[in-house]
């Protein structure tokens, strides 16, 4: 039996990027930072990973989640090789999301993030409960 299961908790560094495939898949990819128990005396204090997610999850992150939060990344490891633009060959590891969880709330100051189709939701009118209605 195997088992190829990865569950971490971590800062998103950039917002979202999320493509669309030629089969029409929504795809979002994004990284996250994780730090380190022990901080090392040199060096950086924290691990990066690449993340990658499908569907609905993609969207879910697109729509709510942003540079900065605070998530959680239940997925896999998996690996792929490519060729760069030089002819190099590179091999490359990422998470491949099968569930992402914010688990602090938005700044108060952030900006609202767009919808996964990238139009921007416009901002919702201010409710004043002693406005008299015409």
């Amino acid at each position: 039996m195997s088992l190829n299961r990865i569950v971490i908790v971590g800062r998103l560094t950039r917002d979202p990027e999320l493509r669309t495939t030629s089969t029409g898949k929504d795809v979002v990819e994004f990284s996250i930072a994780v730090n380190k128990r022990i901080k090392p005396a040199d060096g950086p204090d924290a691990d990066f990973f690449r993340v990658k997610a499908w569907g609905q999850t993609a969207s879910y992150v697109c729509e709510y989640i942003g540079r900065g939060r605070l998530v959680s990344v239940d997925g896999r490891l998996e690996s792929r090789k490519y060729t760069d633009k030089d002819g190099n060959n590179r091999e490359i590891v990422e998470i491949v999301a099968d569930h992402v969880n914010a688990l602090d709330r938005p700044k108060e100051d952030a900006e609202p993030r767009q919808e996964s189709r990238g139009k921007a939701r416009p901002a919702p009118e201010p409710y004043n409960p002693f406005e008299d209605e015409d």
